[in-house]
């Protein structure tokens, strides 16, 4: 029967620009999917279905078990670093070419690629986990043979789901009834939007008056929503039951909605579901965070393009010395490989390696307890912040706001004077119950003691009217609606609201006697300082909105029957609304450069009449499905015109405990802080041209509705700028060089997307000036050290090579070649990681040691060219000498030469260390033994019975010590004339 039922037209639209996980591409055609449209859902009916929708499954991994290892080796390989030695390996099995064994080229390369691998496995296998459990929790769903369980990924659009308090919400529903009395619940959106308090939802009154949740399956009745698209804030949509006579209409809206990844605060609720999988609010809102690359890296690879330059010159100059004879185009190709040791191709796996260290380090910090590394591809840029950009609520402050300041443009009332604030309000209700009906409130002893106690009484009562707070009763943290809300006990009431501005200002007026005890949907109940319940009844309600910056309220004083709207919103905004006066701008400066977020408040008086025309004219603009929010908004600014203004308050957010010692220790690092206060936009302005032009990359900027050339003309200069009035923290964090998360109040939402989270704000500075400035100093050192050992070993052979009239003939071969980057050295030079130079209490104490980072001293082109310096010097020596002092065979060279490299790394390993750590010390012995004892299986490449002998010693001894110790007394002589800031606080 109902198949007949025609269903509402859809409108086409295009494909959305927003990308989000959960598809194979960005192209929706090629995975069979149509454009996103509007849709017709019969509730609990998901085979009466208008298009086709996607699997209510959540899929963060970025591969499958297909794609993994392709995508891997892919990601792998467009990097010139890897695709460069995988061209060296696969040259190898050209006979021209070999120089060796194949496994001397494809055993390291193999090494870095199965570390890369496991790693990117280990990944994918915890996303794996996390999805499945996410896509097997167990909800109930209403059918026509009675409730069943059902698997998230197995919601379908149009099913009736029911949700427990304390539940997820498993896709994005229409809000169709809840066990609450009051008609309402409460969500927890800090998963969604990053904020922790609660958020009030309504559901659709038609199905709420239905006596059991059953009943849903036995009306004819459907939900028409919009395309699915990115906006968590608003909705546009309709229900209509047909079965009905007449036919039941109703506008649909953002409080009508249960998003998913939303939790239910309060009641069990039943609901619709409108999207599913990829169509979720929470999905397509969720991208896939850029792959970030620290500055550190972005210079590490900027060296290894030199040393790639000095591979091609140096092979050139050797052909180049043989006059180009013969086949030299392959001769090039030889050299290029026997010189392939020019770039190491340990130096991106020790990196790596040494990262996994620094995070780990980080974790396991007992001084900076809950610390979690998101990203370990960029622990180094921790020590080179310039520039810190911090969002202000929840992260410098506690987001708890206390009421600090009443104005009513001829007097303001702060904390000291809110006692007078008491008495008026006391002295109006005290006269109110003494006098008739008629005179109540118009008789007190003077004229001017009337106007200013009435005046103080508008502002409180707006004040306790005009909000979305709504009073929850609890007895031993569970609630008693029987008892406690009955006697509307102060000791169990708490409030509830989606901002803490809202809660801050009814706690205030219940502090000067005018209490909130009471709400639903429709009513509003309020307590005199006398114990008389005042009841009000909530004709129409328009919630704050971040393009609106206000919200009002209509509501019917039911001893009087008047009719009155209250409005409250921003100083922009609310000044072109109110009648004229000549202080709300001036008094508005002065108390936000208090530092106090400030509010306007007016109000309205409607006859009957008035309202119901509005009534009329505002249900219709609320039933459009195209422009709605437009034709609503401007039937709401019919109502907004010469208001009277009442009064305007002043909250202020606390600060986080150590907010400012931690601040003061950044500034004294040098890092330039820049706090997005939302603000004047003047003094915003003021704050980013302190910021040097030419060194900051993103600029945000705030509330860019305030029309100023300045902040144009200040956009225009920066490479990249962005710009958002709320929900910004997570934005800022992905495009950040470095996003750190704070986990507070305002949810994790921003932390769970950031790089590095904090439990507090002043870990921030332990987590830069110590951990920040350790991991950019070793891994600093380790890069150069590495460098050092693969252009020592070059030098050799480019020695070797000159000597034997430039014949590309490989020095050493098979284990030799590889031994010495692994077994041989890669212990010692590793350990490098747990070097420091001072200890964390002296880096803490003197944060300008972190000013000499944001210099880049200890990774440049000085000290790389430096280190270039030695390694060519020691190579020389090494090489020189074995040729000198060799005596008859070929093999007495390898041996002498290799010995002292051996050796001369290990000491050079000791030279570069500042603090020695017990593993240090158990590397260096761990790898001499290790080479000592491999000497016995070596004697394919070294003569056994030589290095035995007293020669092979002494002569070891000298080119190693002739090798080393010139730069052991250049080392000493700069510590004694020309010390590091550092040493001067160690000695």
């Amino acid at each position: 029967m109902t198949d007949n039922i025609p269903l509402q037209p859809v409108r086409q639209k295009k494909r959305m620009d927003s990308k989000h996980r959960g598809g194979c591409c960005e192209c929706l055609r090629c995975c069979g999917r149509r454009d996103p449209r509007p849709r017709t859902v019969w509730l609990g009916h998901p085979e009466k279905r208008d298009q086709r929708y996607p699997r209510n499954v959540i899929n963060n991994q970025k591969y499958n078990f297909f794609t993994f290892l392709p995508g891997v080796l892919f990601n792998q390989f467009k990097y010139f670093f890897n695709l460069y030695f995988l061209l060296l390996a696969c040259s190898q099995f050209v006979v021209e070419m070999r120089l060796g064994a194949l496994y001397t080229y494809w055993v390291p390369l193999g090494f870095v690629l199965a570390v890369t691998v496991i790693r990117e496995a280990a990944e994918e296998i915890r996303c794996y986990v996390r999805d499945k459990e996410v896509n097997s929790q167990i909800y109930s769903k209403l059918t026509a043979r009675g409730t069943v369980k059902v698997k998230s990924s197995n919601i379908q659009v149009g099913d009736l789901i029911i949700v427990e308090k304390n539940q997820r919400v498993p896709a994005d529903m229409i809000f169709l009834r809840t066990s609450e009395k009051n008609g309402s619940c409460f969500l927890r959106t800090d998963q969604l939007d990053g904020e922790t308090d609660w958020k009030l939802r309504l559901p659709v009154t038609c199905t709420q008056r239905l006596p059991t949740a059953s009943d849903l399956l036995q009306i004819r009745s459907y939900v028409y929503a919009e395309e699915p698209n990115i906006d968590i804030h608003n909705f546009v949509g309709t229900f209509t039951r047909e079965d009905s006579d007449p036919s039941v209409n109703e506008s649909l809206s953002i409080e009508n909605t249960l998003w998913a990844s939303t939790v239910i605060a309060s009641g069990t609720v039943v609901g619709v579901v409108l999207y599913t999988g990829r169509e979720l609010r929470s999905v397509m809102n969720t991208s896939n965070p850029r792959s970030k690359i620290g500055l550190f890296d972005l210079e590490v690879n900027c060296l290894t393009k030199i040393l790639f330059g000095a591979l091609v010159v140096v092979s050139l100059v050797m052909v180049a010395l043989q006059h180009f004879a013969g086949r030299w185009y392959l001769q090039i190709i030889r050299f290029l490989l026997l010189f392939s040791n020019i770039i190491p191709i340990s130096l991106r796996v020790n990196l790596d390696m040494g990262k996994i260290v620094y995070s780990w380090v980080i974790r396991r910090d007992s001084k900076i307890p809950g610390t979690v590394v998101r990203s370990s591809t960029i622990p180094e840029q921790l020590g080179r912040i310039s520039y810190l950009l911090t969002d202000k609520t929840g992260t410098l402050t506690q987001n708890e706001m206390v009421f600090k300041r009443l104005h009513l443009g001829t007097v303001a009332y702060g904390l000291d004077s809110m006692d007078e604030v008491q008495s008026h309000i006391f002295s109006i209700y005290t006269q109110q119950s003494q006098d008739p009906p008629a005179v109540k409130g118009l008789t007190l002893a003077t004229k001017v003691r009337k106007t200013m106690s009435s005046r103080v009484h508008e502002a409180v009562k707006a004040i306790a009217l005009c909000h979305n707070v709504t009073p929850v009763y609890e007895s031993n943290g569970v609630t008693d609606q029987a008892e406690a809300e009955r006697h509307y006990e102060d000791s169990c009431r708490v409030y509830q609201a989606s901002s803490p501005d809202e809660v801050a200002l009814v706690q205030w007026t219940e502090s000067v006697g005018l209490t909130l005890v009471g709400r639903d949907q429709s009513s509003m109940q309020l307590r005199t300082p006398g114990g008389h319940i005042l009841n009000f009844t909530i004709l129409q309600i328009f919630p704050f909105t971040y393009e609106s910056k206000r919200m009002g309220i209509i509501v019917r004083d039911e001893s009087t029957g008047e009719i009155t709207f209250y409005m409250k919103g921003a100083d922009v905004v609310m000044a072109g609304i109110v009648q004229y006066n000549d202080w709300l701008e001036e008094e508005c400066g002065n108390m936000a450069r208090e530092g106090l977020r400030v509010l306007v408040v007016a109000k309205k008086s409607l006859t009957e009449e008035q309202y119901q025309d509005f009534e009329a004219r505002y249900v219709q603009a609320k039933l459009s499905v195209h422009d709605r929010s437009l034709k609503v908004a401007t039937v709401i600014e019919s109502l907004e015109m010469e208001m009277e203004l009442l009064c305007l308050t002043g909250v202020e957010d606390q600060l986080q405990a150590d907010v400012r010692p931690t601040l003061e220790t950044l500034r004294n690092a040098g890092i330039k802080i820049l706090d997005l206060k939302k603000g004047k936009n003047k003094r915003l302005s003021i704050q980013i041209q302190a910021v040097k032009v030419d060194k900051m990359f993103c600029l945000w900027l705030f509330c860019l509705k305030y029309k100023s050339e300045q902040n144009i003309e200040l956009c225009c200069k920066y490479k990249s700028r962005e710009g958002c009035d709320g929900g910004n923290d997570v934005s800022m964090i992905q495009e950040a060089d470095c996003g750190v998360g704070v986990e507070g109040k305002e949810g994790k939402q921003a932390s769970l997307a950031a790089d590095f989270s904090i439990t507090q704000f002043k870990h921030l500075g332990r987590l830069l000036m110590v951990h920040g400035r350790n991991s950019y100093k070793r891994s600093a050192a380790l890069s150069q050290f590495v460098i050092h050992r693969s252009l020592c070993i070059s030098t050799m052979q480019a020695v070797f090579s000159s000597v034997f009239y430039f014949a590309s003939v490989p020095l050493y071969q098979g284990f030799l070649i590889i031994g010495y980057s692994t077994i041989y050295t890669m212990f010692p030079v590793f350990s490098l990681v747990l070097d420091k130079d001072v200890k964390s209490e002296v880096a803490m104490l003197y944060p300008e040691l972190y000013k000499d980072l944001l210099k880049g001293r200890p990774l440049s082109y000085k000290t790389f060219l430096i280190w270039v310096l030695i390694s060519i010097y020691q190579g020389s020596i090494i090489m020189y000498g074995a040729l000198l002092l060799f005596e008859s065979e070929f093999v007495h060279i390898v041996a002498i030469s290799f010995t002292s490299l051996i050796l001369t790394e290990l000491l050079m390993v000791a030279l570069t260390i500042q603090t020695w750590h017990w593993l240090m010390i158990v590397a260096e012995l761990l790898s001499l033994s290790c080479y000592i004892a491999s000497l016995v299986f070596l004697h394919e490449f070294i003569d056994v019975y030589f290095i035995a002998t007293l020669s092979f010693l002494w002569k070891v001894t000298v080119i190693t010590l002739v090798s080393c110790l010139p730069l052991y007394v250049l080392k000493y002589l700069r510590r004694r004339f020309s010390p590091p800031s550092y040493s001067k606080l160690t000695s």
